[in-house]
């Protein structure tokens, strides 16, 4: 709870807060609470608020300083620098800035000139003296005794550029932070490892956190207050008390910055006693995220409503492992109010990145690389358990979008695009109904108003000038219905229409585009393209894997097979974090299924080594976000490559749970237990159990704090559930097809030196091949099942000849619906999965019996 009362002193007016603490440290020990209690309690002594939300501002609403220049005191050999790199730019360069000379040239140029982000390039001209995340700015920060201010955002964020328009080029606000702070800038999605430390300490202190973050920080890099998003007024008043109080009470700050320090490291300590942890833990964490499922609007949650992406895969495993009818039926449900709903670009195919109110309607407009990856795989696997045309379709529509408007002509993707073009959000998007009469002849101008739920007056609450965000009610498949039109056809033509659209809206402003290539994030999409030509059978969505995967591989790491985090237009600089290994061996595991090329799962071993050898936990299991070199990164000023000048004030931290994406350790386990099938490898099995291991107790008293690592843990306790599966630590792979007359083929091949037993062994004890349909069939029963000829052998562990199996071969069999349960199989949506259950052996040992549950492409 949170309540409050306003007073004013001679120097600030402040409000009186008392806020509990959050819930990760509600958890925890009474040491943390009690640390997380002092602080609200010295910062409500101090006259600090946390910050909190605030009205919807409106765009310039700044305080302007009229002519006020800053002055800002440089050393020549630096601003010769800066000058230079300005120069560099060449005479296309359009500085984003409002502050300009009577020659057009911009008044203030600071250090971000010399990054490679997107979005510090934004803020290179602000009257701010901005330092980029490096030991320069810290060992200013110790020489002169000052506090440091850390903003951390990202290029695409809406409220980022609010603050920046409202604050950061405000020259007052400006100048009071180049005289009595060390204004420091980080790129989130180029440093997650600083965003996620910093952001740990803001959610301790305020109860909340969000972007862009404020922190205020010592010399030593350890916050003593912070917040999000402050209106100019508001933080003029802050920085103004913050400096009072630091030349006044420095001690009680710096004493405030060491228990805030001690707090985020025990956040990030794994070292709780080992949980047993199972499937049990698996079943309580869907039951926890349904227990929270909307099934009037579908989601798990009440606004503002993300796809939370985590949360989804969780659900599609546990349905993937078994039957759910009510899990499955709550997918079903959101995939489609999803994809009916505003957060989905309706003419242009993508996710938005999150909706504003319970019905997905009203987005906030910023596309995510990361959404689209995600989402594009959730849907693919949701087209698989349910056979709905309409999740291919959206599946396809998100990666034409991404091929289309977010790849680089070499390969790789970008990053993101803005919510805001032309000062406004979301203005790219909508439509007038004008619009759409003067785009499309008057027939198809009618079906889009009324398929997309246009009004003249607009959506309400969006500006008043008619703008609609297009929308479905319904499906297009039942509306056609309704409208007594034949589905496919109504399709078709509503795709011609949606070019014809997608066409007239190119000719407006676009929102600016992040061109930055993030490794973690293209590793995300290449699992996506991936699968997505394994599963529709589409060449030319695998060619665009290999392609982004080869780009990565070549340009994306250095020449000791280091990952860099990011690269922009060729340059990198930043190191690469622990998920950047995960998510890029993850897309390459992906494309040795797909493919069967040696390659891809070679080079994921070589991740994996990396990532250990840089990431791994040695006390406590688990990996660190950061390396040991926890980097104070490129600081652009007289470095060379990397200043990997360690940053000891808050520590190494470790993924505290999942949010937009699946957390670095996630898909480390999943990566560690798929590498444990494919290879001879016994450690990565060791190394997944460790990691787990080292979670348990925080999966134990929340299993929805990490969804996709219990996805993992669902695959190490019960085995995979995809088309192509393993056995004998990779000696035997199986890749399982279905046609549209349910004929049913498994594709086997054996490494040389192995085999397994036939179905009809020679010996009784042998454990026989078996190819059946598991207990949750559906109605569906098994027909024909055609074994090859067995194949006799002496081999050197048995006198007696026997019946096998070797190199490549086919078993077969027909899918049929049982009459007997007509009614339930007329409701089964897809085929089920089967079960091959086998035995492998080499010339001197054979292994334990296997049991590859698998859901078949179908073709």
């Amino acid at each position: 709870m949170t309540s409050s009362k306003t007073r004013l002193n001679s120097t600030v007016r402040y409000s009186l807060l008392t806020v509990d603490c959050p819930l990760p440290i509600k958890i925890m020990n009474g040491k943390v609470l009690a640390t997380c209690t002092l602080l609200l309690v010295v910062g409500l002594a101090w006259g600090i608020s946390p910050a909190k939300p605030s009205p919807e501002p409106k765009m310039g609403s700044s305080v302007l300083a009229g002519d006020m220049i800053v002055r800002i005191n440089r050393d020549v050999a630096v601003q010769k620098q800066l000058q230079n790199a300005l120069l560099d730019k060449g005479a296309t360069y359009q500085p984003r800035t409002r502050h300009f000379n009577a020659q057009g040239r911009p008044l203030y140029t600071n250090r971000l000139i010399l990054e490679d982000s997107p979005y510090l390039l934004q803020h290179a001209h602000n009257p701010v003296d901005w330092y980029a995340w490096g030991p320069e700015a810290f060992a200013r920060a110790k020489n002169e005794n000052k506090p440091i201010f850390l903003s951390i955002g990202y290029s695409t964020c809406h409220w980022c550029h609010v603050m920046e328009k409202e604050s950061f080029e405000n020259p007052q606000i400006a100048a009071l932070l180049n005289e009595n702070f060390v204004s420091i800038k980080v790129d989130r999605e180029r440093r997650p490892d600083v965003d996620a430390t910093y952001m740990t300490a803001v959610t301790l202190i305020s109860g909340q956190g969000g972007w862009p973050m404020s922190s205020f920080l010592s010399p030593e890099g350890k916050t003593f207050f912070g917040g999000t998003y402050y209106p100019p007024e508001e933080f003029t008043q802050l920085i103004q008390r913050i400096n009072l109080l630091w030349r006044e009470d420095q001690a009680e700050f710096l004493a405030q910055a060491d228990n805030v320090a001690e707090a985020v490291a025990e956040l990030s300590m794994t070292r709780a006693k080992a949980q047993e942890l199972g499937v049990e833990t698996v079943k309580r964490g869907v039951i926890s995220i349904m227990s929270a499922y909307d099934d009037l609007q579908g989601g798990y949650g009440q606004a503002p409503k993300f796809p939370n992406e985590p949360l989804l895969f969780l659900l599609l495993n546990h349905v993937e492992h078994g039957v759910d009818k009510y899990v499955l039926n709550s997918l079903e449900h959101t995939l489609d109010t999803m994809a009916h709903g505003g957060i989905y670009d309706q003419i242009g195919g993508g996710f938005h990145r999150y909706s504003t109110d319970n019905r997905w309607r009203v987005p906030h407009f910023e596309k995510m690389l990361y959404n689209q990856a995600n989402l594009s795989r959730i849907y693919l696997r949701g087209w698989k358990l349910t056979s709905k045309p309409a999740f291919a379709r959206v599946a396809r529509q998100m990666l034409d979008y991404v091929l289309r408007e977010m790849t680089a002509p070499e390969g790789g993707f970008y990053s993101a695009t803005d919510a805001d073009s032309e000062g406004e959000e979301g203005r790219f998007f909508m439509w007038t109904q004008a619009q759409i009469k003067t785009a499309l002849n008057q027939d198809d101008a009618r079906l889009a108003i009324d398929l997309y739920e246009m009004s003249a007056e607009g959506d309400a609450g969006i500006d008043g000038q008619g703008r609609n965000i297009l929308h479905m009610g319904q499906s297009m498949e039942d509306y056609a219905v309704s409208h007594q039109l034949e589905p496919n056809s109504f399709i078709d033509h509503v795709a011609q229409i949606n070019q014809h659209l997608l066409k007239t809206r190119q000719q407006r402003i676009p929102p600016s585009l992040d061109t930055k290539i993030i490794t973690a994030w293209n590793g995300m999409m290449i699992t996506a393209f991936a699968l997505a030509g394994d599963t529709l059978n589409q060449a030319d969505y695998l060619a665009a894997a290999i392609r982004a995967a080869e780009f990565i591989w070549s340009h994306n790491r250095n020449n000791d097979g280091d990952l860099w985090r990011a690269s922009l237009n060729g340059h990198a600089s930043v190191a690469a974090s622990q998920e950047d290994y995960a998510y890029l061996a993850e897309s390459f595991v992906m494309l040795y299924d797909v493919t069967g090329e040696k390659i891809w799962l070679q080079r994921t071993e070589q991740l994996v080594e990396k990532m250990l050898a840089q990431f791994w936990d040695k006390a406590d299991g688990g990996f660190f976000m950061g390396s040991e070199q926890f980097g104070l990164g490129h600081s652009g000023i007289g470095q060379a490559g990397l200043a990997q000048a360690r940053l000891k004030g808050m520590g190494r931290v470790k993924d505290s749970s999942e949010g937009a994406i699946p957390s670095g350790n996630s898909v480390a386990l999943q990566v560690l237990q798929k590498l444990s099938r494919r290879t001879n490898n016994m450690e990565y099995k060791k190394y997944a159990e460790a990691s787990l291991s080292a979670f348990s107790a925080t999966l134990t008293s929340n299993p929805t704090t990490f969804p996709y690592m219990l996805s993992a843990a669902n695959d190490l306790y019960k085995g995979e559930t995809g088309a192509h599966q393993y056995a004998a630590r990779g000696a035997v792979k199986v890749n399982a097809e279905i046609n549209a007359q349910h004929s049913l083929t498994l594709n086997l091949s054996i490494q040389p030196g192995w085999h397994i037993n036939a179905h009809q062994p020679l010996q009784e004890y042998l454990i026989p091949t078996s190819l059946q349909l598991p207990g949750d069939s559906q109605g569906w029963r098994m027909e024909d099942v055609n074994y090859p000829q067995e194949k006799r052998r002496t081999l050197g562990f048995q006198q007696e000849q026997l019946a096998l199996y070797e190199g490549q071969f086919q078993v077969k069999a027909k899918l049929t619906k049982s009459p007997a349960k007509k009614e339930q199989a007329l409701n089964a949506q897809s085929p089920p999965p089967v079960e091959l259950h086998l035995q492998a052996c080499s010339d001197s040992v054979c292994l334990a019996p296997e049991t590859l549950r698998l859901r078949p492409l179908m073709r």
